[in-house]
C-alpha cells in the first residue's frame, strides 16, 4: 500500500498467494506505521482478495474508505504499476531465488533501504520518500 503523498510503501505483505489475509495484513501494517489513518482513501484494483468481506471489514474498522477503479482503467493504479514494475526490475528478475524467504528478504531490505532512502523521486522535488516527509513534517510542526 502506498502513501501517495510521499510515494512512501507504508504496508505491505508477502506470500504464496494472492487472498483477503494478504491484503489486511498489509492493510494493518500501514494502519501500524502510519497511526490513526480514519478518513483515508484505500484505492484498489477489482481483485477478489480487495473485495472480500474480510478487507472491508477492516477498512471499516479502521475509518478508511474503499475505492476501486473501473474495469479496464489501468491508469488508475499507475501509481502502484510502477512500483511493481521497479520492484521487477531492481529484485525479482536480478537472480532465481532459492527460497521465499530469501526473496521476501530482498524485497523488504530493497523497499525499506533502497525505495525509501535512496531512490530520488521528481513529483517529491527530487527528494527521497523519508526526505520528503521528513521536512514536511518538520513544517507542520513548526507552523502549529
Amino acid at each position: 500500500m502506498k502513501d501517495v503523498w510521499s510515494n512512501r510503501i507504508v504496508g505491505y505483505s508477502i506470500d504464496s498467494q494472492m487472498t483477503s489475509a494478504l491484503a489486511v495484513t498489509a492493510l494493518n501494517n500501514a494502519v501500524l506505521r502510519r497511526g490513526n489513518v480514519r478518513g483515508c482513501v484505500l484505492h484498489t484494483d477489482r481483485g477478489s482478495q480487495f473485495r472480500s468481506r474480510k478487507l472491508q471489514r477492516a477498512l471499516t474498522g479502521h475509518g478508511v474508505a474503499g475505492s476501486m477503479g473501473r474495469v479496464g482503467a489501468a491508469g488508475d493504479n499507475a501509481a502502484m504499476e510502477s512500483f511493481f514494475s521497479l520492484l521487477q526490475k531492481n529484485v525479482l528478475n536480478r537472480k532465481a531465488w532459492a527460497a521465499r524467504d530469501e526473496l521476501r528478504s530482498a524485497i523488504v531490505t530493497w523497499i525499506e533501504r533502497t525505495y525509501h532512502r535512496r531512490r530520488r523521486q521528481s513529483r517529491l522535488g527530487r527528494l527521497t520518500p523519508i526526505e520528503y516527509e521528513t521536512i514536511m513534517n518538520e513544517q507542520v510542526a513548526l507552523a502549529a
